[in-house]
């Protein structure tokens, strides 16, 4: 008698079940049946994807074989394989991909930022860009100096400086600083934001929102602590390491750096 389960050949062992390779296209849906969480494929990052559920939530799952269920059964996601180019490609922050570019020599212009947080987040999203206009971002470590350094670094025509400032809202200590700025080749903007960690959208982290810190503690080592990403030093590199375009980031600051990348190449004979 034939077995079912073994075959003609009963010492054989059990017949193994092949598991089909889906490619990990954009939307398509799949569970992880180890902690139940079901969504859609964002992206494909080296040996991990990006999974979205309905609620905008997005976790990072291994790529590991037979390791989730399309249409309620076990599957392999395997990476798409990229298709020959159509058209010409986009940069993190939307513009057009200059091919096979080579950064040019730097302007006289300068764009400040407070931290190393933000030029960092400012690279991830417009180095492209910067480096096409040959613009260089540099931390200043704080805005309290900037009567200061504006005065030592002679702004002019065609050295212009264009300042992005966190927490830039009336009232605060910041926005009184920098309404004693009165210079054309000076440009001041911001975002409402206490760090610029929180112009990260929440969803891109899996959270539903920033958590509130209370006052007199450390925004940072708060948010940390609250939601368990241990030291500032390792929240900030899970915040950036969120991050892969303008989508990921709020509006306020999308508008803010663009307007500063305008201002400081605008008057530029090169451009």
């Amino acid at each position: 008698m034939r077995s079912v389960d073994y075959g003609k050949d009963v010492l054989a062992g059990p017949r193994r079940t092949k598991v089909p390779e889906v490619p990990a296209e954009p939307g398509l849906v799949v569970e992880d049946p180890a902690s139940g969480f079901c969504g859609a494929v964002v992206r494909v990052e080296k040996d991990t994807v990006v999974l979205e559920d309905r609620h905008g939530n997005q976790r990072v799952f291994p790529m590991r074989p037979a390791a989730f269920l399309h249409e309620g059964k076990p599957a392999t996601l395997v990476p798409v394989r990229a298709a020959a180019p159509r058209g010409p490609g986009r940069s993190a922050s939307g513009s057009v991909r200059v091919e096979g570019l080579r950064a040019r020599t730097a302007r006289a212009s300068r764009i400040w930022v407070e931290g190393l947080h933000d030029a960092e987040l400012v690279e991830r999203i417009w180095g492209h860009d910067l480096r096409v206009e040959g613009v260089v971002v540099e931390p200043l470590g704080g805005v309290d100096e900037l009567p200061g350094l504006l005065a030592e670094f002679g702004p002019g025509p065609g050295r212009r400086v264009g300042v992005l400032v966190d927490h830039l809202v009336p009232g605060s200590k910041e926005s009184r600083l920098v309404e004693a700025i009165d210079d054309p080749h000076v440009l001041v903007t911001g975002h409402p934001f206490v760090d610029v960690w929180e112009a990260v959208k929440p969803r891109v982290l899996g959270i539903d929102a920033w958590p509130r810190v209370p006052r007199g503690v450390d925004w940072k080592s708060g948010v940390c602590a609250q939601l368990g990403w241990g030291e500032p030093a390792d929240g900030w590199r899970r915040v950036l390491a969120a991050v892969s375009g303008f989508r990921d980031v709020e509006p306020p600051l999308l508008g803010a750096v663009e307007r500063l990348i305008d201002f400081v190449t605008a008057d530029s004979p090169e451009r």
